[in-house]
């Protein structure tokens, strides 16, 4: 899990000061990735670090909420249940040295999809914890349905 907790964070959390070098007509953008990239953190200590939730993402937490992006698998396997959903596509990836850190959310999937390089469209109860983001991502579809 801290594996998962150490991808959102680099993704998100670094997301804010990294310098893009990425295809813009690859990045999706759309008012409800502006609503996931509000999250701010608060680091405690070299090992905590806590999100802060403002008021816009507060009135989406606990209701379904659709999210279109590219699959960031955090398992092996064609087929996915629960990944990482970004704005780019994994191969602009900040780790593979050909982009910025882009947005991303932990989705968990009632059934699985094939894994593929285009975008999908999610629809899932959206999730927020206030949990160490060093242990578990702090924004989460979940019982989530591929649209």
């Amino acid at each position: 899990m801290k594996k998962l907790a150490f991808l959102f964070l680099a993704f998100i959390g670094l997301g804010i000061q990294a310098k893009a070098q990425h295809d813009p007509s690859d990045q999706i953008m759309s008012t409800n990735w502006d609503v996931i990239g509000s999250v701010d953190f608060k680091t405690v200590k070299e090992t905590e670090m806590y999100a802060i939730f403002n008021n816009e993402i507060k009135k989406y937490a606990n209701k379904p909420f659709e999210l279109e992006g590219y699959i960031v698998p955090i398992k092996d396997g064609m087929k996915q249940t629960k990944f990482m959903l970004s704005t780019l596509p994994i191969n602009q990836c900040f780790y593979c040295g050909k982009n910025g850190v882009p947005i991303m959310v932990q989705v968990d999937l009632v059934e699985p999809v094939k894994f593929t390089y285009q975008t999908i469209k999610v629809k899932g109860i959206l999730k927020l914890s206030t949990a160490n983001a060093m242990d578990q991502p702090p924004v989460s579809l979940v019982s989530g349905k591929v649209l």
